[in-house]
């Protein structure tokens, strides 16, 4: 990262508290950012338009970068279809035409992997995203950030405004989410493995059959590809941010089995839905165009996630 480009930056990331926000906030801080301003939902509701304003007015940033999200898992993507698309539409529109209106130099609008249609070739490029209907089960949610990538590229047409649209691949790592409510796998199953052993179980059910493939980043890495393009990066074309690594769910859950020391059965519970039938994302547009490539390699990005884990919970 470019120091010179960030130390007379004031920077304001919304989400900045979040799981990925933390890891931005911390790298905007060593690269010497003027001000990180991160606004916590209690002050500002990001889905109310007065808020928006008053978040702006109270932060004068140089440069947004739009993490804020209602995000979770198939569970709770399918209690809370209306409200994921909702509240995730009102929070990037609003702020996005607001930062244009108060000349914000840049706004990095953080969009989703979800927004891809369920049925794209692997790896998903950039230039599928419009070939169909995302997967069902979080289709409000994916939509709704999608917009994102609309508005910046009318903006830019229409207005010259500087905005950029990433698409982040399932991010896991320290100080993920670990909520079976409304984690994601990753999480959910160090958790799941966990528990099991301290309750001598036998067996964990897992969601589905295993069949689909997913592929990970690890947060770090994904906070240094959201920085290198709000240096370097100056289009609207979406860009894919990944590890360009596919697993299984089946081969993910016995890594995880192995590294948590669970030695039990895994049973499958097919009346679950699977999700997308696999997910793994070109990376060449990041690389090509910041410089961007996923250093951390998946084991030990997934060692770490349980350390943090097992200190949390003083296992």
């Amino acid at each position: 990262m470019n120091q010179e480009f960030w130390n007379d930056k004031r920077v304001c990331v919304t989400g900045g508290a979040g799981f990925l926000g933390s890891f931005v906030v911390e790298k905007l801080q060593t690269a010497g950012a003027k001000e990180v301003f991160v606004p916590r939902s209690q002050e500002y509701n990001l889905v109310e338009i007065e808020a928006i304003r008053q978040l702006l007015s109270d932060s004068r940033p140089d440069v947004v970068i739009h993490l804020a999200a209602r995000v979770g898992g198939i569970g709770a993507n399918r209690a809370h279809p209306a409200e994921f698309f909702y509240d995730n539409l009102m929070m990037g529109v609003q702020l996005l035409h607001e930062s244009w209106r108060r000349k914000v130099a840049k706004f990095v609008a953080v969009g989703t992997v979800c927004a891809y249609p369920k049925f794209t070739p692997i790896p998903f490029k950039e230039e599928n995203l419009w070939d169909g209907y995302p997967e069902e089960t979080n289709a409000p949610y994916g939509l709704a950030k999608k917009m994102l990538l609309v508005q910046s590229q009318a903006y830019r047409q229409q207005y010259g405004y500087n905005s950029i649209f990433l698409l982040p691949v399932n991010l896991y790592g320290p100080g993920d989410n670990f909520d079976l409510e409304t984690s994601h796998v990753i999480p959910a199953l160090i958790r799941k493995c966990m528990e099991a052993i301290d309750r001598d179980e036998q067996e964990i059910v897992a969601w589905g059959d295993g069949s689909p493939t997913r592929e990970f980043l690890y947060v770090a890495d994904a906070a240094e590809g959201i920085l290198l393009a709000a240096e370097r990066y100056n289009d609207s074309e979406p860009v894919n941010l990944g590890s360009g690594q596919e697993i299984s769910i089946k081969d993910l859950i016995e890594t995880i089995a192995r590294l948590t020391g669970f030695t039990g059965r895994i049973v499958w519970d097919t009346s679950k839905p699977n999700g997308q039938p696999r997910r793994a994302l070109d990376v060449e547009r990041a690389w090509r165009a910041f410089g961007f490539r996923a250093r951390t390699d998946f084991e030990t990005g997934l060692q770490q996630a349980v350390e943090w884990y097992r200190q949390q919970t003083g296992r």
